[in-house]
């Protein structure tokens, strides 16, 4: 899966391949482990069941966030920039 690198606000970026997202049940809100493999030079990308925070963060409050995100994304890029 050849994929290129590119430019999305102040950040690079790159998109997933649908089939791969579904192999690994991975959608728009999922909770992700992003690892850096130094030796390798490798990035990996797993799916995680629990949420990224101990504090007690459930599913539902990170589906909200997202969903808050989603909704109101352009103004918060706004905001970023300011």
């Amino acid at each position: 899966m050849l994929r290129i690198v590119f430019k999305f606000r102040n950040s690079l970026a790159i998109s997933l391949p649908r089939d791969a997202l579904d192999v690994l049940s991975i959608s728009e809100g999922s909770c992700v482990s992003v690892v850096l493999d130094r030796n390798r030079k490798q990035i990996v990308i797993s799916p995680v069941e629990e949420p990224l925070d101990k504090s007690g963060l459930n599913e539902t409050f990170t589906k909200q966030v997202a969903e808050f995100i989603a909704r109101y994304r352009s103004a918060l890029e706004a905001l970023a920039e300011s």
